[in-house]
């Protein structure tokens, strides 16, 4: 199928958004606003997806669901993770979730215990910090420093280890800064782990939207070497396939002990937790039939990419690093001389854009001097927001 004509002005149905896209995003906003903040794309599932929901639906039925997940499922998952990302990762060890975010909830819970630590990048999601302090734990800040390649450099991460850490948190790639690790980096994560008897917790979230001149690795990869016995891989959909409002997930592991504590954390064995049946079959969807919708929407946002990034650092005090994955934009706003709340303020008042700052709440106080943009929208849109983020700038 040609999926050339999804992306465009038109495929946006800004009727429709306006009324169920929230989280920051076209809903919430006052009349006007054009919203380039929760990493959520401005375009329709596609078409599979939907054809699969629907056929669903039309045999009437939503009975329980295994709880350990539709075993379809779970094989799709991991034979897309293999075919498209080369992790070997055994159905059997793969447990469907009610998100990402439920997943890293579920991760710390099960690991954690009051007073222990977790080292989190600092600017990353909030997300690692939230479901670290939810379990009970301490944050452990690590400075997520890029260098000369655009990678964050972890050869300062073993000095962060105390006798109260007990887990990583790696989001992988990175949020928001838009990087990747090396084959080095990596053997590295999991030498220090192993040594010092820590989990990992590695969100894989972004792992799909890695633009073409660079590689996705993970942990779970063969060409990894290390002990992967006390890794935790975490995947979500929205990211990829637009459909965070069905609240897809899953968590991963390498060994049947691992993964029995994995269920036990969850709660799905007793109802209390789990993942809607349909939203299992539109992730399987997702899983067999969507990559050709999302190999076309990554072209798209390729260009989306590289326009943006000419277009932020031709403005007079802005500088922002290409990304290598993610689509999300991070640029440097410190020159302007206003902290990031401050300016993303001013450009929701003069100019009706809405970004999100770099802030404490959503990134860690690293992340301050800088504000993040979403880019997963059409052209036309997102050069109106970047005609709007340049007019809030000269206003200054």
């Amino acid at each position: 199928m040609d999926y050339s004509g999804f992306f465009t002005d038109e495929a946006v149905k800004l009727e429709i958004l306006r009324k169920r896209a929230y989280n920051m995003r076209w809903a919430e906003q006052p009349e006007g606003v054009l919203p380039m903040t929760a990493a959520d794309p401005d375009f329709p599932a596609c078409p599979e997806v939907v054809r699969a929901i629907k056929d669903y639906a039309d045999a009437g039925y939503f009975s329980y669901t295994p709880g350990l997940g539709l075993p379809e499922f779970k094989e799709a998952i991991a034979g897309a993770l293999k075919r498209r990302k080369n992790e070997d990762v055994d159905p059997a060890f793969v447990l469907p979730i009610d998100s990402a975010a439920r997943a890293m909830h579920v991760t710390a819970a099960m690991i954690l215990q009051p007073g222990d630590e977790m080292i989190v990048w600092d600017p990353v999601d909030f997300l690692f910090r939230a479901s670290c302090e939810s379990a009970g734990g301490k944050a452990v800040l690590f400075p997520t420093i890029l260098n000369e390649e655009g990678k964050v450099d972890i050869s300062r991460l073993e000095e962060y280890v105390t006798p109260n850490t007990r887990m990583i948190g790696l989001c992988n790639p990175h949020n928001p800064v838009g990087s990747l690790y090396s084959k080095k980096d990596l053997e590295l994560l999991l030498d220090i782990a192993d040594r010092h008897g820590l989990w990992i917790m590695s969100d894989e979230i972004w792992s799909d939207i890695v633009y073409p001149e660079n590689e996705f690795l993970s942990l779970f990869d063969p060409r990894v070497k290390g002990n992967k016995e006390r890794v935790i891989g975490i995947y979500g959909f929205s990211k990829t396939f637009g459909v965070a409002g069905l609240r897809i997930g899953c968590i991963y592991c390498t060994n049947k002990e691992l993964f029995d504590r994995i269920v036990d954390a969850s709660g799905v064995l007793s109802t209390a937790g789990g993942i809607a049946s349909i939203c299992q079959v539109a992730g399987a969807a997702c899983m067999n039939e969507g990559f050709d919708y999302f190999d076309a929407f990554l072209k798209h946002l390729t260009a989306n990419r590289d326009y943006a990034w000419e277009r932020l650092n031709a403005i007079e005090g802005i500088s922002c690093r290409k990304p290598q994955a993610t689509y999300l934009m991070f640029p440097d706003i410190s020159s302007t001389g206003m902290r990031s709340e401050e300016l993303t303020a001013h450009l929701l008042d003069k100019a009706k854009l809405a970004i999100v700052p770099g802030s404490k709440r959503f990134f860690g106080p690293g992340a301050e001097g800088h504000v993040r943009i979403c880019i997963a929208t059409s052209r036309g849109i997102l050069k109106e927001g970047l005609d709007r983020f340049e007019y809030g700038l000269s206003l200054l």
